[in-house]
This record gives C-alpha cells, structure tokens and sequence, in this order.
C-alpha cells in the first residue's frame, strides 16, 4: 500500500513537471527576449516589425534602439549605425514598417 502511495505521488510530480516544461521538438521563442544593442541582424528585425508590435513592445525587445513615432521630434543627424528606427505606423498605432536613419 505505501508502495503505490509513493509512485502514485511520484507519477503525479512528474506529470505537472512534464506539463511545465518546454517541448524539446519546438525551439524556444526569442521573441520576448530582449536584444541589446544596435540591431546587427536586420532580417530577425523585419521579422519582428512583420509582427506588427506596439510601441511599448518595441522598446521592451529592442531597449538600446532609439524609436521615434510618426510625429515625435528627431534631431537631423544620419546614424549608420542601425541605433535609431524611424516607425511607420497604423490607425491603432501599431508598427508596420519604417526605416534607419
């Protein structure tokens, strides 16, 4: 009787562990991972933009990236360096698309 006490206690452990855990066949999502930096790697970015994400949610996944929005005010200097992103956005005030400069 203590025997099935303790595997049933054990089965039922490992089941909620299995339920928690991330499917080894399904890459983990970098999505919410922010990315520091200037953006190096320009087709994960067109990626991220192709998911169309607020404002707020850009900042969060790109935090060392400059976003300035359809009327904020913006210095004129050229930046080659991918550090600052110039949005395009739609009527609810999702990023659509837009460019460095």
């Amino acid at each position: 009787m203590r025997r099935i006490v303790l595997l049933t206690g054990l089965l039922a452990a490992s089941a909620q562990l299995a339920a928690c855990a991330q499917p080894m066949n399904q890459p983990e999502s970098s999505a919410s991972a922010p990315v520091a930096g200037k953006v190096t790697d320009t087709a994960a970015f067109e990626r991220y933009i192709a998911t169309r994400p607020s404002a707020e949610q850009f900042r969060t996944h790109y935090p060392d990236v400059r976003l300035v929005l359809p009327g904020d005010i913006a210095t004129k200097e050229l930046r080659h360096d991918n550090s600052r992103y110039f949005a395009e956005t739609d009527s609810s005030g999702r990023i659509t698309g837009g460019r460095f400069q």
